[in-house]
């Protein structure tokens, strides 16, 4: 796929990064990811589900659970989600990771899992498994439910055999960026497709030892944007110009390097 941006400032800024950034020693490299984990959650989940508060996602990470919670039990149940999605990330790195059906649908029900709610419930839709049904989403979004685990399985192969050539930093954004894009546009399940998503793009990510990313709740306009961009036109640049700026925003080279030199 082009990347445009490849020579641009903004290009060599996120090189330099990546450069930075696998040149950390490990432990340093872990407790930044340790870090990011809380900020993750609460934005990603945050995207979509605006009852997510900065405080709760620290309380359920730190304490795995909240004090005088009175919000809806489906918001404290995507936190616990969340969580157990990110160690189970983890967990996968160490062990191996290979992008097939099965980890996208164990992903998916790790997710999800007491979140459905009572009509989707009744239609037969299930976490872990591919919709049953069609559910409108936007202006056409989403394969029909039989043509999806072909679909599914046509961008696995796709990704599994991007990140098998070579390529370099902004290479592996680039897969990652269309895994996203790709999966949103599927939309393979009836529910959680954006926070499988996003949590795959850091698998992608964190597997080429490169920083992982969110995109804070302030710029959903523009990562829906980003995500028309490829519905739409088929464009998924927009997407890799937008994990960039949102890595950089995020992972200051110069505390990077500060880091690097302790």
């Amino acid at each position: 796929m082009p990347l445009s941006l490849r020579g641009s400032e903004l290009g060599q800024a996120y090189l330099a990064l990546a450069d930075r950034w696998r040149g950390l020693d490990e432990g340093d490299r872990d407790a930044l990811i340790d870090s990011f984990a809380v900020d993750f959650a609460y934005h990603s989940g945050g995207l979509e589900n605006d009852q997510i508060t900065l405080h709760d996602t620290r309380e359920v990470f730190d304490h795995d659970g909240v004090s005088s919670y009175t919000g809806d039990l489906r918001t404290l149940f995507e936190l616990a989600n969340l969580k157990a999605a990110w160690e189970w990330v983890l967990n996968a790195l160490l062990s191996g990771f290979s992008f097939n059906t099965d980890e996208l649908l164990h992903c998916h029900k790790t997710l999800t899992r007491g979140t459905y709610d009572e009509r989707r419930w009744s239609l037969g839709e299930r976490p872990g498994a591919f919709k049953r049904h069609m559910y409108e989403v936007g202006d056409g979004v989403g394969d029909p439910p039989a043509d999806v685990p072909t679909s599914v399985e046509a961008l696995l192969d796709e990704v599994r055999s991007a990140l098998a050539t070579e390529h370099d930093a902004l290479g592996s954004l680039a897969i990652a960026a269309y895994l996203h894009a790709v999966l949103v546009d599927i939309h393979p399940f009836a529910d959680g497709n954006g926070r499988v998503a996003r949590q795959l793009t850091n698998m992608v990510l964190l597997q080429e030892r490169l920083p992982p990313v969110l995109v804070p709740k302030e710029d959903r306009m523009a990562y829906f944007g980003a995500l028309d961009a490829y519905h739409y036109k088929d464009e998924v640049e927009p997407m890799i110009q937008l994990l960039v700026a949102e890595t950089l925003r995020r992972w200051d080279p110069g505390y990077l390097q500060a880091i690097a030199n302790q």
